[in-house]
């Protein structure tokens, strides 16, 4: 993008009502500017057309739609084997830690939850179109404890060992901080093609399968090699 272009927000609440309260308000804001879509209804199959025709940058999206309390869900199911260059994020009623959770293992980038205060959106859509991850420290509590829990076996193999080169491990930190694959290799001094075969790699050894588990995963192995409590957070919480 262009430098002083806006950042291309999808807004898709469970009404169009809301949508265009949201839309609006998101119009005003300065900095960063927002170019707002809506897509043509409020069901889950119309906005996954709409955010495959045009590929918006951020994409906000309801877990409640007109089709169902957890159609946003099935729209997170959908985009992410597409590996569309936009960045998902759930809006949520409860943050409750599965709802949570089972947002960020379906490819959210971020969860913004309802009551939230509306002046708070546009730094969550410039972080998240940043590559930040967009949670508060006890929901990223939520997803260190569930990697952390289900991936620890994976980290080292029968003699101890870390199950990443230093090659993956370097991938790893270079993702976790929000590059792109491109930004990878000009920074690695690798091709392309070379990182995506190394991230293949990577999420078959720690048996995931979204960049959003790697980019927790890394956050749950730093915060298990150290206890400090002054340690800076790998992803800022809001």
């Amino acid at each position: 993008m262009a430098e002083g272009s806006p950042i291309r927000v999808l807004v898709a609440d469970i009404s169009r009502m809301t949508s265009q309260l949201m839309a609006a308000s998101l119009k005003r804001n300065r900095s960063p500017r927002f170019e707002v879509l809506l897509p043509a209804d409020f069901t889950s199959s119309d906005v996954i057309k709409e955010i495959t025709s045009s590929a918006p940058d951020v994409a906000l999206v309801s877990t409640s739609l007109l089709d169902g309390p957890f159609a946003g869900y099935a729209v997170l199911r959908d985009i992410q084997p597409r590996q569309l260059r936009t960045r998902m994020v759930l809006l949520l009623d409860d943050p409750e830690r599965d709802l949570v959770i089972d947002a960020f293992r379906g490819g959210a980038r971020g969860v913004f939850m309802h009551s939230e205060p509306s002046s708070r959106l546009p730094r969550c859509i410039e972080s998240v179109h940043n590559g930040q991850i967009w949670a508060s420290t006890k929901e990223l509590e939520y997803l260190v404890s569930a990697v952390a829990s289900s991936r620890l076996v994976r980290v080292v193999d029968a003699h101890g060992r870390n199950i990443l080169s230093k090659r993956e491990d370097e991938v790893v930190a270079l993702v976790a901080d929000g590059l792109t694959n491109r930004e990878v290799s000009e920074k690695l001094k690798l091709s392309e093609h070379t990182v995506k075969s190394y991230l293949f790699k990577i999420f078959e050894k720690l048996g995931i399968s979204t960049r959003v588990e790697l980019v927790l995963y890394a956050l749950a192995e730093q915060r298990r090699e150290s206890s400090s409590p002054e340690r800076t957070p790998l992803l800022p919480g809001r």
